[in-house]
């Protein structure tokens, strides 16, 4: 049988899990998504955990501790999903060990409602770095314009750093430059840089879901042929700024003191237009030195149907140019589509957070009364 995932791997493709969840850790799934379909990373956001917390009671133990503890809500969040992601540490461990620390990384997210506030995002990111206390974990800071500094800080302190909710080429130059600046500071402060490492988490699907809804809009036949094709373009495009950069003097010197790169990881990776093949933003998206971040549906998909033809990225840099001109000539506004995918970004993920705080909340006085259900406490 064609073992599909172990040839995109082989294309120089990370294949990582977009899910995290105390079931998974319990249960041994994760681990068996790691020894049997070649992956090699977790990455999870409020959103996640939201999930998790609030469809299993896996957490009732360790809520029921808390409780008795008398902690705040907020200490809690942080707690058990600092549990969560350091034991799934543990689990990929050996693929971080194996890949010279590029790969067997797990990420966690700081606060989403301190996406614009930079020295906010520093002090929790290096709380977190501590809490977890493994060298396989990623602080995921927000691109947003306070989220800039706050990565060059942060990586300037030895801390590795997922830079998420990247829409535009544009904000991703930015980021590659905050994390030259934070790696050339880690080195003046002493740092090793081979222990430092970064993945730039670049959204797909959002883009074509904001773009085919404005192209639906203006409904010519012109518009209709350039569904489906923004999200890859874009991606492209990045991949195209990455070979720049880091092909650059500038990268060289850092990667002489021993830096690794800052890898493009493709987010938001499951098809949302059932139209479109569910595998169609992993077999678009192949090239060296990337990362693929998936949830579990595509992951099975692709071992079961995907189709790995090689390069699918750097033949295709004057095609993507060209649909983004084709975009503009009908009136799509991509610098608009790009801040309103980041306001919704911010905003979704708040939303996440403060109903994982609610739904905590409710939880812990659960357990604090010996309720068996959250609601009996409400």
């Amino acid at each position: 049988m064609t073992d599909r995932l172990a040839e995109l791997s082989a294309q120089g493709v990370a294949v990582w899990l977009d899910d995290l969840s105390r079931v998974r850790l319990t249960s041994g799934s994760l681990d068996k998504l790691r020894t049997d379909q070649h992956v090699v990373g977790v990455t999870t956001n409020p959103s996640i955990f939201q999930k998790a917390l609030s469809d299993a009671d896996a957490y009732d133990e360790q809520l029921r501790d808390l409780a008795l503890q008398g902690v705040t809500v907020e200490e809690a969040v942080r707690l058990m999903t600092a549990k969560d992601v350091r034991w799934a540490t543990d689990i990929f461990r050996p693929a971080y060990d194996a890949s010279n620390g590029i790969d067997g990384r797990v990420s966690i997210e700081v606060d989403p409602r301190k996406a614009h506030e930079t020295e906010s995002t520093v002090a929790e990111a290096k709380t977190l770095w501590w809490l977890v206390d493994r060298p396989n974990l990623y602080i995921k800071i927000p691109a947003t314009l306070a989220g800039l500094p706050a990565i060059t800080q942060v990586l300037a302190a030895g801390i590795s750093v997922n830079v998420t909710l990247i829409f535009s080429v544009e904000r991703y130059q930015a980021v590659m430059d905050a994390f030259l600046d934070g790696l050339e500071q880690a080195k003046a402060n002493g740092h090793d840089l081979s222990k430092i490492g970064s993945v730039a988490s670049f959204f797909v699907s959002r883009v074509d879901s904001e773009v085919d809804k404005r192209l639906d809009k203006i409904g010519s036949d012109e518009a209709k042929a350039l569904k489906g094709k923004a999200a890859i373009a874009n991606a492209r495009l990045a991949y195209e700024a990455y070979a720049e950069v880091f092909g650059g003097d500038r990268w060289k010197a850092l990667a002489g003191a021993g830096a690794h790169p800052q890898r493009p990881l493709w987010a938001s990776t499951g098809t949302k237009n059932p139209e479109f093949l569910d595998t169609i933003y992993v077999e678009e998206l192949i090239a060296p030195g990337t990362v693929n971040t998936m949830p579990e549906p595509v992951i099975f998909a692709y071992e079961d149907h995907g189709t790995t033809r090689g390069d699918t990225i750097t033949g295709n840099f004057a095609d993507a140019h060209q649909v983004f001109t084709d975009l503009a000539a009908v009136g799509i506004d991509l610098t608009d589509v790009f801040k309103v995918l980041e306001d919704e970004g911010v905003e979704k993920f708040e939303a996440s957070w403060n109903e994982l705080l609610e739904g905590v909340t409710k939880s812990l006085k659960a357990a604090a009364s010996g309720a068996k259900n959250p609601s009996d406490a409400a």
